[in-house]
């Protein structure tokens, strides 16, 4: 479900679970897995790359309405160690969203370093709020960070998902380019970063990056609350109107 590729010392992770790279517990085993492996293996930089057209569609939701409350909170618990081996990487690592990235896809997005994003009619955006979820602290927080807090507010509140252009303009992506390019981007601004001191690049990294470790504690994601959450009945209603929509 990862492809792996390397090259100048920029390993390259692309999810690939057709058709629209759903995450579910083996897709995050895997990437955290992979992202161990790269730096094991010596990588200077990566890039977590998806699509065409879909980077991550997030959460796969069918397969989690099957599951009771302990393999619910497993799943959970294993796509946010996936988030958090994104955001602790000891190397810049960058998206390449070479199509949507709602929900779960967005929160891997805002773990990385850089963002370049595939200009045109895609969209990115935590849309929790209309399938009846409520997004932890932890990840509001992620959103913060990157567009400010009244404007965070703005879209949690709606669960609004923004075109790549306002994206742009917000500050939730960093660059567009159009969608083949779009990994040739990510790894051209990484080796760009790359090409600087490494010891005083990499430290001045560790210290800016510091909330974005800090989003993820356990304690501002409130797993336990979460899953308990997820059989009140407007949940419940709207997650299984997504999947009927999914469906067609």
């Amino acid at each position: 479900m990862i492809e792996h590729s390397q090259h100048q010392g920029i390993h390259e992770l692309r999810l690939a679970r057709p058709p629209v790279n759903a995450l579910d517990p083996q897709l995050c085993r895997q990437l955290r897995e992979a992202v161990a492996a790269a730096v094991a293996g010596g990588a200077q930089g990566i890039v977590l790359s998806g699509g065409p057209g879909a980077f991550s569609a997030g959460l796969d939701v069918p397969h989690l309405l099957g599951l009771d409350a302990q393999a619910l909170r497993d799943a959970w618990g294993g796509f946010i160690e996936a988030a958090r081996a994104l955001a602790q990487s000891p190397v810049p690592v960058v998206a390449a969203l070479n199509g949507h990235a709602p929900a779960g896809g967005c929160v891997l997005a805002l773990c990385c370093d850089y963002r370049v994003m595939a200009a045109g009619p895609y969209r990115i955006g935590l849309n929790e709020t209309q399938v009846g979820l409520v997004a932890p602290e932890g990840i509001q927080r992620l959103l913060r960070r990157v567009v400010g807090a009244h404007r965070a507010e703005r879209l949690l509140v709606a669960g609004a998902m923004v075109d790549a252009q306002q994206a742009l303009d917000i500050g939730m992506v960093d660059e567009l380019a159009p969608i083949e390019e779009v990994p040739g981007r990510a790894h051209a601004w990484l080796a760009q970063l790359l090409a600087l001191p490494r010891k005083p690049m990499l430290a001045t990294r560790a210290i800016a990056r510091t909330e974005v470790i800090e989003a993820l504690r356990p304690e501002l994601l409130e797993l336990d609350r979460f899953v308990a959450s997820w059989n009140d009945p407007d949940t419940q209603s709207a997650l299984r109107a997504l999947v009927a929509r999914l469906g067609k």
